[in-house]
């Protein structure tokens, strides 16, 4: 699969809107849903995510839920491994809220998210609140915090002992 990565001028002249954080994290929180959506790793275009990424960037997860893994993702190749775990867990995951508080290079977001488990077609309501650091207009560093992890796990369960 060939995929082209935008700069941080390209993506925000394309969009026309500015490189601040929370401007790039809307466009990334698109690409994202998108991504889900067509299915992941080897079915979607992920060079639209990675527009939004800094070349070295780092997704620090909590362990425990179903696509943490090791807890730390790095650069743009991390963030697709991490993408395609995520996708394989999810079928789809639908922004129902937002609130974002921060400056230029710094985002705190609170989203209401609405994910449906792949292995179990379960819905799944969940608060995550993610501390963002943005450089030249793509995502640097993100530390996502869930507000109800058990819940998160509990709708990709295929049984009560996974």
């Amino acid at each position: 699969m060939v995929r082209t990565v935008e700069t941080p001028v390209e993506v925000a002249r394309a969009d026309r809107r500015p490189n601040d954080a929370w401007s790039v994290m809307e466009r990334f929180y698109a690409a994202e849903a998108e991504y889900v959506a067509a299915g992941g790793y080897g079915k979607a275009d992920y060079g639209q995510v990675a527009a939004h990424l800094d070349p070295e960037v780092v997704l620090y997860q909590a362990p425990g839920l179903p696509f943490t893994g090791t807890g730390a993702w790095r650069g743009r190749d991390g963030m697709e491994r991490f993408l395609a775990v995520f996708s394989e867990t999810w079928e789809s995951m639908e922004f129902l809220e937002q609130e974002h508080w921060g400056d230029g290079n710094t985002v705190v977001v609170r989203n209401r998210v609405r994910f449906r488990a792949r292995a179990t077609g379960r819905e799944v309501e969940a608060l995550i609140l993610q501390l963002i650091t943005v450089r030249d207009g793509r995502m640097l560093e993100c530390r996502p915090f869930y507000w109800d992890p058990a819940a998160v796990t509990e709708a990709c369960a295929t049984s009560t002992g996974a």
